[in-house]
């Protein structure tokens, strides 16, 4: 069985969390401390935001991720211990 996924009308940086409207209206956000490239990023570079139909991207960060995966909580590569 396939979801359909929402996709992206825009998205940015504030106060800590990456957030991101749907065409649908919903609200996603989560904490840019939750990605390790995000998390070491400037404020500058997180709101540097890039949408596609499946996703974001950060080209100063070089960085991905997809819409169904911050729906699922989550939000790239878990930082090394």
């Amino acid at each position: 069985m396939s979801t359909l996924i929402d996709t992206p009308r825009s998205a940015g940086f504030r106060d800590g969390f990456i957030f991101v409207v749907l065409q649908s209206g919903a609200e996603l956000r989560f904490p840019a401390s939750a990605n390790p490239r995000l998390a070491a990023a400037s404020p500058a570079q997180l709101d540097n935001i890039e949408l596609s139909p499946f996703g974001l991207h950060w080209p100063d960060l070089d960085e991905d991720l997809s819409i169904r995966g911050i729906a699922q909580g989550d939000y790239g590569q878990p930082r090394k211990s």
